[in-house]
């Protein structure tokens, strides 16, 4: 049977990583949850004190960066490493989600993690996801999905999971987050986020999660049998 790349794409709190992951253990292919990488360059730059309008700093903190994901055997799920130490939720806090998208927009960041994602994918049977996969890391992947929701849907979302990790932030604090965040992924002028030309649209406002699991899983078996 043969492998391919599923690029997921889409906003914020819309169901990208926890879809991708479910997707990934049925099909039983790699997940690459590409926004982890994202924060786990934004916490090491808040941990070092990076200035992120100094690109000296940048560059020389990003050739002291190295992020893998470990399975744990707990959770049945992979964690984020940093350098070797286990930052899964450290990584999923709000100072860096405030930060994290400012980071996502610096060039040498976004080129030191494409260049990795593209080499985790050369033996296809990935489900990635994040801003840029369908448009930039994979342009030729062959299915693209790209998820959005209703704003309200997605800050409850996203207040949940932080409730989850002993987070209480308040649901405006949480759309404005959302809000910002949009404003600088879209906005950005090295590979924004946008859905790309081929891509398949997914609204999760008023699915269940075991429902668009099964859409995608769905598409891609109609690619993978497809002639």
């Amino acid at each position: 049977m043969k492998k391919i790349i599923v690029a997921i794409d889409g906003y914020s709190a819309c169901g990208k990583s926890s879809t991708a992951k479910n997707v990934a253990n049925i099909l039983k292919y790699n997940y690459i949850d590409t926004g982890a990488m994202y924060r786990a360059v934004t916490l090491y730059f808040l941990q070092n004190f990076v200035s992120l309008t100094n690109p000296i700093e940048i560059e020389n903190a990003l050739k002291e960066i190295e992020i893998e994901f470990r399975h744990n055997p707990k959770t049945q799920k992979s964690d984020t490493f940093l350098n070797g130490i286990n930052v899964e939720q450290e990584i999923r806090q709000m100072v860096v989600s405030d930060k994290v998208s400012e980071v996502s927009a610096i060039s040498s960041v976004r080129r030191f993690l494409v260049a990795q994602q593209q080499k985790m994918g050369r033996k296809k049977g990935i489900v990635m996801d994040g801003r840029d996969i369908g448009t930039v890391v994979f342009p030729d992947a062959e299915l693209k999905i790209f998820m959005t929701a209703e704003m309200i849907t997605r800050a409850k979302r996203r207040q949940d999971e932080l409730l989850e990790k002993g987070e209480m932030i308040d649901l405006e604090d949480i759309i404005e987050n959302l809000k910002k965040r949009d404003m600088i992924d879209t906005s950005r002028q090295d590979s924004p986020l946008k859905q790309a030309e081929d891509a398949f649209v997914i609204d999760t406002t008023n699915i269940t999660f075991e429902e668009q699991v099964e859409i995608i899983v769905e598409m891609i078996g109609s690619k993978i049998y497809e002639s």
